[in-house]
């Protein structure tokens, strides 16, 4: 079972959540779940939950335990930045260093890499066949929950103006569909990305042109909290068989490089640079 789900806190995610409703074949259950009807469907071969939380998402750290057999966890939510932009995203919920929004201290989900591949491409495909001025992108692992469930964000931001936009909402609730359909445990092969922008446009655009499948991401504002245990993590809490790191050298501080490469040496985890 695909379980998605989205925070009435969040004004962008009941858009999209509206549009799953209005463009899939959802019916809603004789069950509710935190006083909200839930909704079922059958989207390719599997069966989709659809729930409504009352809190914030990244508070929802006790959710996969109301519900059995979660192969996937998609959220449908609002992404926020000071500057704006109109932006597509992506990424997996985790916490590098403390857990100050949500999740476990230095906890990562299980990232499912080859559908957030999916997310990533279908973004821009929707968007493209709307016309919309989005920018589409991976972000990096970041926030709560800290879940033993794959489990990815689907966003769409970066303010009000875009968290009300119905073309945009559509394009997110599409492609977080086309990702169910999609889905399967196959013996796909990862990498994790290290180094770079929360925004690393080198990793989306390697993604979208199906060079590599990015699992966990670490910015170089995160690299101080990195040591081998999470890199660790990083391979351990991938879906599919994580086979090396790519490393964006350039986003990388000069002080910070040796102790990554040693880090990587102490898991055996190979490296490329870009």
């Amino acid at each position: 079972m695909i379980l998605a789900a989205y925070s009435s806190k969040d004004l962008a995610g009941t858009n999209i959540g509206k549009q799953v409703l209005n463009s899939f074949p959802f019916s809603k259950t004789a069950s509710s779940f935190q006083d909200s009807p839930v909704f079922s469907a059958h989207i390719g071969r599997h069966q989709v939950i659809l729930v409504t939380l009352k809190d914030e998402t990244v508070y929802a750290q006790d959710l996969p335990e109301h519900f059995t057999d979660v192969e996937l966890l998609i959220f449908l939510s609002r992404h926020s930045s000071q500057s704006g932009k109109p932006t597509l995203s992506v990424h997996t919920p985790g916490n590098l260093g403390n857990a100050e929004l949500g999740g476990l201290p230095r906890k990562l989900s299980i990232c499912p890499a080859e559908a957030m591949r999916d997310a990533l491409k279908a973004l821009m495909q929707f968007k493209e066949d709307a016309q919309l001025a989005y920018e589409v992108s991976y972000e990096c692992t970041h926030h709560g929950p800290s879940l033993n469930v794959p489990t990815m964000f689907v966003e769409l931001g970066s303010s009000p103006q875009q968290w009300n936009d119905a073309k945009a909402a559509e394009v997110v609730a599409k492609a977080a569909m086309k990702v169910v359909a999609n889905f399967k445990r196959a013996e796909q092969k990862a990498v994790i990305g290290i180094g770079g922008t929360h925004y690393n446009s080198k990793f989306t655009q390697l993604a979208l042109n199906d060079e590599a499948a990015f699992g966990h991401m670490i910015p170089k504002y995160a690299l101080p909290y990195i040591d081998a245990e999470i890199l660790k993590q990083c391979v351990e809490r991938t879906l599919e068989n994580v086979y090396h790191a790519i490393l964006d050298w350039k986003g990388i501080r000069g002080n910070d490089k040796p102790r990554i490469i040693e880090a990587l040496a102490e898991i055996n985890l190979s490296y490329v640079k870009i």
